[in-house]
């Protein structure tokens, strides 16, 4: 009878485990999705450059230090291996800012805001700077998620024994942490 009561709480043990192990499985896996949906969205931003780069020089000729700052933030990004997330963030954060400036250039070249292909491909831009954002929000959950879960008894056990390892959170770059500075000139505007 002991024999059998052992036999059962062995088995049961080893559900316990299995169930565990394959919950830190899918839970990485989630987060690793959630790094995919970024790496999608800044290779769809990254297909979008090259176009909105021609369609400016048009009209930017004296820009030329914008797009090519553009240009060699997209070359670099593209170059980063796949599994280097902190670099590809970084200068993902770069060129994010550097495609701020192009945004700019509307305002002072009128005849490029009225182009319709600079137009389409700046709502793309736009959209897809969205997507990157949300993207990150969701890493950054699915990685709560996964590290909280790796922490947690008992499957804290099964994930030091399975060598599950913690995924770092994507961070806002300092420079996106200042508030901007706001000042009305004095014409009360």
């Amino acid at each position: 009878m002991s024999i059998l009561i052992l036999i059962v709480i062995i088995v049961v043990l080893v559900i316990a485990y299995v169930v565990i192990y394959n919950g830190l499985v899918s839970a990485r896996m989630h987060t690793k999705e959630s790094w995919s949906q970024i790496d999608v969205q800044l290779k769809r931003r990254n297909d979008l450059i090259p176009n909105l780069i021609e369609t400016v020089k048009g009209y930017a000729k004296y820009e030329q230090g914008t797009l090519e700052k553009v240009i060699g933030l997209r070359n670099q990004l593209m170059e980063i291996p796949a599994n280097d997330q902190e670099a590809t963030m970084e200068v993902s954060n770069q060129l994010s800012s550097a495609l701020k400036s192009v945004f700019a250039l509307s305002e002072a070249y009128p005849d490029l805001k009225a182009n319709q292909q600079y137009t389409n491909l700046m709502e793309e831009l736009t959209n897809t700077e969205n997507k990157i954002a949300y993207s990150r929000q969701l890493f950054n959950s699915t990685t709560s998620n996964y590290n909280a879960k790796i922490q947690m008894f008992p499957t804290s056990i099964v994930a030091k024994m399975g060598h599950f390892e913690p995924s770092a959170f994507l961070e806002v770059p300092s420079e996106e942490k200042v508030a901007p500075k706001v000042s009305f000139n004095d014409q009360g505007i």
